[in-house]
C-alpha cells in the first residue's frame, strides 16, 4: 500500500503515482484535480478527512480519501 506524500507549499499530494493537487474551495473544502481535471472534494468537517469522488472519475473513493486524510493531517492544526 502506498502512503500519500504532501507538499502543502505547492498544495499537492502524491498517491498511487498520480499528483493530485488541492484546491481551496473554504478553509477546509478543496477541490481536487488530477492534470486540471476534477476528479473530487475532500472536505473537513467535525475532526474528520471527508472525501466525494466525482460520478464515474477515475479515482476510487479509497484512493480519495486517503489523499484527504493526508492532507489535513498535514494541515489542519489542532485547537487548543
Amino acid at each position: 500500500m502506498s502512503t500519500p506524500v504532501v507538499d502543502a507549499a505547492a498544495k499537492t499530494v502524491t498517491h498511487l503515482g498520480k499528483t493530485f493537487v488541492m484546491r481551496p474551495l473554504a478553509e477546509d473544502t478543496f477541490t481536487v484535480l488530477i492534470d486540471g481535471v476534477p476528479v473530487g472534494r475532500a472536505v473537513y468537517t467535525f475532526g474528520a478527512a471527508n472525501a466525494v469522488p466525482e460520478k464515474d472519475g477515475p479515482v476510487s473513493e479509497d484512493d480519495l480519501y486517503a489523499v484527504a486524510e493526508a492532507w489535513f493531517a498535514a494541515t489542519i492544526v489542532p485547537e487548543e
